[in-house]
């Protein structure tokens, strides 16, 4: 025998032998299992999580995830699936789920879905082929210094997986949950490959090459995390994204009648939530619905019926009030030999402002320790209200404590859970050192010194914040300077003066920024700059442009010729009702109410715009609203938009996020010149139903159509032709397309037109059982 071959026929034995040695035993992994699912009832008991409590299973139930990403085969279509359901599919290239990616708002109930998904299987419901289920946190991962091999990483937090060396043979889930709490991203693109879990590293690298597949490709894993997060992590890297979007508005009008038993106030509370842009546009997340109702309770209970807040400024303030009461009856002893409650709120405040400028909305025990104020009143706010503000101990497992037993403990993290109240906390921030030292932090043409000197006015620190509305390149500051605006009214002022002297509001002034804002909303600025000062409008309670509204369409004048400022009230007032799909018939059928209302449009799965006098023109705007991902049935016909329209509708049909599946174009003033650009639409989109009747397509326009209906990626099902002028040829070419094709089509409409012999074609591909072409006209 040669040797040097009997040699590698050793090796490959003893590495074979190896594996087998290294390969767990059954009764090791039901030692572990049982293990982690002890682990996942205690901490879900410990943490107060109630993850099967009535109100919390409402909350998943509610919030079901939808499928945003194009990943699954054969249906890109927006859908919305259940937790338990996830990792069910596969993706285009017939793998398995690998990756699960979901995205979601501060209190949208992200991690209650994934502690819902870890109880239901502890308890045997759902997902039993999990063998190994390891949920952890990023916050937690973040604090671990020492490099590990995965296995040793595996061992050390989750102490009951000692038993196991190796995990590839295992089916197991890692449950990531907010990838947002990390201070940095992952670095995707210089981290070095690493596929043996045994290889010693830092905690980033092993997540990156399990993320990646690269160490233990079998696994599966289910990452959450905040919107603004969710390009950390690339998208080759995510089989499935999916997006929790919280309540509709039946769900929380269900909410709140459970909530108030008595039918009365539910009523008059859903109706007060509907008529505040504020607090209508923040109750689609559960916490807030929470929050709202706990506050309400107390405000009606205290003030009755009559003083409900009527927007989200008064709203945030009332929590505040709230948390006084208890205060007052819990730490009376404390604060009387600790600094006043205001300044605490007032260090709170400055940390939400710096952190909101940086972006930023978790900060740790180095930056709260120096302030004796703001370590008090953490620890206060986090308690009495854990569902806006939370503080977190992490124990850092290491080596060197033993095996299963906790290391050292990391610093203390404190965060907001709902961005919305550090986005009012800090505007609270900006009143206070206004009223203490008549200082506008929001003025940015002048030094800080003339600041001081010059703008000592509370009207400029108001026009301040208008001005930084208009000039922000985002949204991502709006709420907080509408906040700015809010509290500047007597009335709220009023409100908070126990927790700050007031800062010389007057009606005058306020009117004076009425006027300024409308004055704004009146010239020619985009439609988000509009849609941010109407709701400066809102939070300053001036209802003046509702009421014209309102009368307008109560009389049935709507007029084309409406000011910005009232198209932006219109789309509030469309955009807070309970239709379930946008008919611009039945507000103003013109071109310029369309262009006007494209926010509306934008916001609806359902937009009809038929006989709205359209033209060329407007199709330009509706391709940029197409790029959404909402929209899913737009009708189009009866308004003259020509082929040049439709040439620009098609730049956003091919566009990746549009998810339209169903184009009603029908007499339209087409012609053979608009089917180049549908047919390269076909081969692209997500488009299932195509309306082309009465258009004079002609039999070239046919043909043309012909090579983007047999092309693979085409999903269409209904294609209705009737009208077009379509002869003999027209009919013989589609019959062909479609015969060479695997195509989906089951209902196509050729009513009045003259397709001569080329009928009984189309008929036998009607008639043969393997095609799904089941109507013929």
């Amino acid at each position: 025998m040669n040797p040097t071959h009997g040699t590698g026929e050793d090796s490959a034995a003893n590495n074979s032998a190896r594996n087998e040695a290294a390969l767990p035993r059954e009764d090791n992994v039901a030692v572990c299992q049982d293990g982690l699912k002890s682990r996942l009832r205690k901490r879900f008991l410990k943490e107060g999580t109630e993850a099967s409590s009535q109100e919390n299973v409402f909350y998943v139930r509610s919030t079901g995830l939808s499928v945003t990403e194009d990943s699954l085969d054969p249906e890109p279509r927006n859908r919305t699936i259940s937790c338990e359901n996830i990792f069910m599919g596969q993706t285009k290239r017939g793998d398995p789920i690998r990756t699960v990616l979901t995205k979601g708002v501060g209190g949208i109930g992200k991690t209650l879905l994934t502690q819902r998904f870890s109880l239901d299987w502890v308890e045997g419901r759902t997902n039993q082929d999990i063998q190994l289920l390891f949920l952890c946190t990023f916050r937690e991962l973040t604090v671990v210094r020492r490099t590990y091999s995965l296995v040793e990483l595996l061992h050390y937090v989750f102490s009951e997986s000692v038993g196991i060396l190796n995990f590839e043979h295992l089916s197991v889930l890692f449950i990531f949950d907010g990838l947002d709490e990390r201070n940095s991203p992952l670095d995707f693109t210089q981290t070095r490959v690493l596929t043996d879990p045994t290889e010693p590293a830092s905690v980033d690298v092993l997540l990156v090459n399990l993320i990646r597949g690269s160490l233990l490709p079998s696994a599966r894993l289910w990452i959450t995390t905040r919107p603004a997060a969710a390009n950390r992590i690339p998208a080759e890297c995510v089989s499935m994204v999916t997006e929790m979007r919280g309540f509709t508005d039946a769900h929380k009008e269900q909410y709140f009648r459970k909530r108030f038993s008595d039918a009365q106030q539910a009523t008059a509370v859903i109706s007060n939530i509907r008529t505040s842009y504020g607090l209508y546009s923040m109750s689609h997340i559960p916490a807030v619905c929470e929050i709202i109702s706990t506050v309400l309770h107390k405000v009606i209970e205290t003030r009755g019926m009559e003083q409900l807040p009527q927007t989200l400024t008064q709203m945030c303030i009332h929590v505040l009030l709230v948390q006084m009461d208890n205060i007052d009856l819990k730490y009376k002893e404390l604060f009387k030999n600790v600094a006043s409650w205001k300044n605490d709120m007032g260090a709170l405040g400055c940390q939400a402002f710096e952190h909101l400028q940086k972006g930023q909305w978790i900060f740790y025990e180095s930056e709260m320790m120096p302030n004796l104020n703001l370590a008090i009143c953490t620890n206060l706010v986090s308690e009495m209200y854990p569902q806006i503000f939370r503080q977190e101990d992490l124990w850092v497992p290491e080596v060197g404590f033993g095996r299963g037993k906790r290391g050292p403990f990391a610093p203390p993290k404190a965060y907001f859970f709902i961005q919305c109240f550090q986005e009012f906390l800090a505007a609270y921030y900006i009143h206070f050192l206004f009223q203490n030292r008549r200082l506008n932090l929001l003025s940015t043409s002048q030094p800080s010194l003339i600041k001081i000197i010059f703008n000592r006015k509370l009207k400029h620190l108001l026009r301040s914040a208008v001005d930084q509305i208009l000039s922000s390149p985002d949204e991502n500051t709006d709420l907080f300077l509408c906040f700015v605006l809010g509290l500047s009214l007597p009335t709220n002022q009023s409100l908070l003066q126990v927790l700050q002297t007031q800062t010389g509001s007057s009606s005058l002034v306020n009117q004076e920024i009425v006027k300024y804002i409308s004055k704004k909303l009146n010239e020619c600025q985009p439609l988000e700059r509009r849609k941010s000062l109407f709701y400066c409008l809102n939070e300053m309670n001036d209802q003046r442009l509702l009421e014209e509204v309102q009368k307008s369409m109560g009389e049935g004048r709507l007029s084309k010729n409406m000011s910005p400022a009232h198209w932006s009230t219109l789309a509030f007032l469309i955009l807070s009702s309970d239709l379930e799909e946008f008919n611009l018939r039945n507000y103003c059928p013109s071109e310029d109410a369309l262009l006007n209302l494209l926010l509306v449009v934008k916001s609806y799965s359902t937009v009809i715009l038929s006989h709205c006098n359209l033209s060329k023109k407007s199709c330009g705007p509706l391709s940029s609203v197409l790029c959404s991902s909402t929209l899913r049935h737009l009708d189009l016909s009866n308004n003259n938009i020509l082929d040049s329209g439709v040439r620009k509708l098609c730049s956003g049909l091919k566009s990746a996020p549009c998810r339209l599946e169903t184009l009603i174009l029908s007499c339209c003033s087409l012609s053979q010149g608009s089917c180049g650009p549908l047919s390269s639409v076909l081969c692209s989109s997500s488009l299932r139903h195509l309306d082309l009747s009465n258009n004079g397509l002609q039999d070239s326009g046919l043909k043309l159509m012909c090579s983007g209906l047999k092309s693979t990626p085409c999903r269409l099902e209904i294609l209705r032709l009737s009208g077009c002028q379509v002869s003999v040829e027209g009919g013989t070419a589609l019959a062909l397309a479609l015969k060479l094709s695997l195509f989906h089509l089951r209902e196509l409409d050729l009513r009045y037109n003259h397709l001569g012999p080329s009928v009984q074609h189309l008929t036998a591909l009607r008639d043969d059982p393997q095609c799904p072409l089941n109507t013929l006209r």
